[in-house]
């Protein structure tokens, strides 16, 4: 019998199960629920919604231990995207995802896809997308000694390709790309990290979900036409690690096409104001089958699908291929009975096809006919809630050996080391990369890359502002996955909080290895607890995220990453705040949320060598990450809110990769050439007085008259201000305990910085 007449008559066996990527227990378990043998379209339709990727067998039982609820969440994990009361009957909704194997196969479409992807969840929803962040990973990009040029140039190669996508199609649908950020690993070399985050704006009265209601009620297909491209994309094949033969995987990418999308966008937000739409999801992984069997399953009734009549692009396709497709810029609609005739003329304004292709039945099932044939007859809550839940044997995180920092004799010149540092690809400027994005379309940005250390968006038609940031730190997560998870939430939060915002809700992306290896559940179990706690405490309830398992090449795995997108609320967004000092005789302050690090050398030496001057200075990857402490995170939040809100600060930048030195250097890159003298004392050796990157700190530049009632207001927060310089010309200068570590003109740090990266990859390319 051919695919396109496949019906029930036709059982599958064993082995088609398995390739299909199903265990011979999960195939019995279908024919259990079944009551029968499946056939091979109804194997497909399993395969892909009891992948990794679509069930999230392997982390369910785990995510249930965040915090998901709060009174500003409106809608938590489960639908398309998460949102949050923004005041004003406004909601913001926002979401990450990742594309990351699909980024590997295919760099350019790939991240492409992905954007085109994490956009369609935000508009899904009823929201109009007005931003988007990229959070990044690749191996070195650098040549090194014992590192083979194949592999950097390869990694050049995955970068300049997932740039380009991600600009391709952001540029061309007409969303800024406002900020993220990248880091270099030799662990991402095979398995590179494409996390893409999108914020939209809607009403709250006008929000849509997908939740199918009303039998009788037509399904509607709209957007382009569906072809083969995308067959078991990134459903499956982000559902199993990378081998010799991934190559070949790269039919399974899908291509976008982001003006078709941008029609989609407006048709799609007319017809949901119009009333005439009762629910909706978009065709992502797994196409067609997820979006008609989870539109069933959320509203407890089932659909009843006619192939026939679904457009496509290419002739002959059976029913499989129709079914699995991940054809971009489609989205499924239920239409209100009797409104068939305004929806398709709505979409045909836009020069889109608006087809009925089923409808809603009130039995329960999700039934798919092809040819005068039923070809599928599944229950639709079970297909989408009853799927294998596995709690797999897992491995706590033992700490890795490995060398320690011998600090170095104090008064000793440490302006060398600032410049390695501050050329150092995971601290050098990112120009290179967001300077191909259009970062300004909508004319919504505040802050853009590079401007403060997180971007900040307007709600039109209000006073309000929205901030936003992703942080993420693998090496972090691998010597120490709970605690460096604990300090990917803090961060986040930190650099929404230096903008002036005060943190809302998170949304997460979780990138791991193979979870059917323990060492590496260990790892993601320790990170959700270390999640948890941090969100907790912070008062920052998880809305949704995704999770990205299977980030390994012939057995070797990706440093543990969870990469946070932290969304915070500005009341006034003219309180908004960037990094870069004004003007000269401005005082610098130090915002301290903890006391001073205490411990001794070796507690020092410990966490000190997981830092990223041991990395690039050293050449060592070791110890722990500092200890964090959350109550003192608040504090200093609170604080760096507070005083915004009271016009208190003139810029702010919290102390995180490269420490005290490579903040108070940022802090002086775009001034047009001031600089900043520092004098610091303390008991901690000179290198981690400087170079240190333990929590709860941030830098605030204040006017002098504004000193004292900036004193006033943290100590009543709880947090230690301290004078620690002035902004001066040209010169920049660090002394410690009467000594002077470090004195450069600005205008040199400034230059290695900005082209650091670039020039980098220009060598690379020799």
């Amino acid at each position: 019998m051919s695919h396109s007449t496949e019906a029930l008559a036709a059982p599958a066996t064993v082995e088609l199960a398995r390739q299909h990527g199903l265990t011979e227990a999960e195939y019995a378990r279908v024919v259990e629920m079944l009551g029968r043998a499946p056939n091979r379209v109804e194997l497909g339709i399993f395969s892909v919604m009891w992948s990794e990727h679509c069930s999230y067998k392997s982390s369910r039982v785990h995510l249930k231990r965040l915090p998901i609820s709060g009174p500003q969440v409106v809608q938590g994990p489960g639908e398309n995207a998460g949102v949050v009361d923004i005041g004003d009957g406004l909601c913001a909704v926002f979401k990450i995802e990742s594309h990351n194997h699909p980024s590997f196969v295919e760099p350019f479409q790939g991240a492409a896809t992905g954007v085109g992807g994490i956009l369609r969840d935000i508009f899904t929803m009823g929201a109009r997308p007005i931003a988007v962040l990229d959070s990044l990973r690749f191996g070195p990009v650098t040549s090194t000694p014992g590192l083979d040029a194949a592999v950097v140039a390869r990694n050049r190669r995955l970068l300049e390709g997932v740039v380009s996508g991600i600009a391709f199609y952001g540029n061309c649908f007409g969303v800024p790309t406002v900020g993220g950020e990248i880091h270099f690993e030799p662990g991402y070399s095979s398995n590179p990290l494409v996390n893409v985050l999108a914020l939209g704006v809607a009403p709250r009265a006008g929000l849509l979900f997908a939740r199918a209601a009303g039998p009788g009620n037509p399904v509607i297909y709209v957007g382009a036409r569906t072809g083969r491209d995308g067959i078991h994309g990134a459903s499956l094949l982000a559902s199993a690690p990378f081998d010799e033969q991934s190559e070949q995987k790269r039919p399974s990418v899908q291509v976008g096409d982001p003006f078709m999308e941008k029609l989609l966008l407006e048709a799609c937000l007319e017809a949901m104001a119009s009333g005439a739409i009762v629910a909706v999801q978009d065709m992502g992984a797994a196409g067609l089958t997820c979006s008609s069997a989870e539109l069933a399953a959320r509203g407890g009734v089932g659909i009843e699908l006619d192939l026939d009549a679904v457009p496509q692009r290419e002739t002959g396709m059976s029913a499989y291929e129709i079914l699995l497709s991940e054809s971009q810029e489609r989205m499924l609609l239920v239409g209100r009975q009797g409104a068939e005739d305004r929806l398709r003329e709505i979409f045909a304004r836009w020069g889109l096809e608006a087809v009925v292709v089923g409808r809603v039945t009130e039995d329960g099932r999700l039934r798919v006919r092809h040819r005068g044939a039923v070809v599928a007859d599944l229950p639709a809550r079970p297909l989408c809630e009853e799927g294998p839940v596995y709690e797999r044997p897992l491995v706590p995180p033992q700490a890795p050996a490995g060398p320690r920092v011998d600090f170095g004799p104090p008064g000793v010149d440490l302006t060398p080391a600032l410049r390695q540092v501050l050329a150092a690809p995971a601290v050098a400027s990112k120009r290179w990369v967001w300077e191909q994005y259009d970062w300004m379309v909508r004319t919504n940005t505040v802050l853009g890359p590079g401007q403060g250390d997180a971007a900040v968006v307007r709600i039109k038609g209000t006073r309000r502002g929205l901030a936003l940031a992703t942080d993420g730190n693998g090496r972090w997560c691998r010597l120490d996955p709970r605690l460096g998870a604990m300090h990917a939430v803090a961060e986040a939060a930190r650099n929404v909080a230096c903008t002036g915002a005060r943190p809302l809700a998170v949304t997460n992306c979780l990138n791991f290895g193979s979870p059917e290896r323990p060492e590496v559940m260990g790892q993601f179990v320790a990170v959700i607890e270390g999640m948890a706690e941090a969100c907790c405490v912070l008062g920052t309830p998880v809305t949704g995220g995704n999770v990205s398992f299977y980030n390994e090449t012939l057995g070797a795995a990706i440093d543990p990453t969870p990469v946070i997108g932290m969304l915070g609320l500005l009341e006034d967004v003219r309180a908004a705040r960037g990094r870069v000092v004004g003007h000269e005789g401005q005082v610098v302050v130090l915002l301290d949320g903890q006391p001073a690090q205490t411990g001794g050398r070796e507690r020092w030496a410990e966490e000190f060598s997981s830092s990223e001057y041991a990395r690039t200075v050293r050449g060592i990857v070791g110890g722990q990450p500092p200890a964090v402490d959350l109550a003192a995170e608040r504090r200093l939040i609170e604080c760096l809110a507070t005083l915004a809100e009271r016009d208190l600060v003139a810029a702010a930048h919290d102390l995180s990769d490269g420490g005290l030195a490579v903040a108070l250097a940022e802090c002086c890159f775009g001034s047009g050439g001031l600089g900043i003298r520092a004098e610091l004392e303390g008991e901690e050796p000179d290198e981690l007085a400087l170079f240190g990157e333990r929590g709860a700190r941030a830098l605030v530049v204040v006017e002098p008259e504004a000193l004292p009632r900036l004193v006033e207001l943290a100590a009543v927060a709880g947090v230690a201000a301290r004078a620690i310089g002035a902004v001066a010309q040209e010169e920049f200068r660090i002394a410690y305990n009467g000594r002077e570590l470090v004195r450069a003109r600005v205008a040199e740090l400034e230059q290695l910085w900005e082209k650091a990266l670039e020039q980098a990859l220009d060598a690379t390319t020799a």
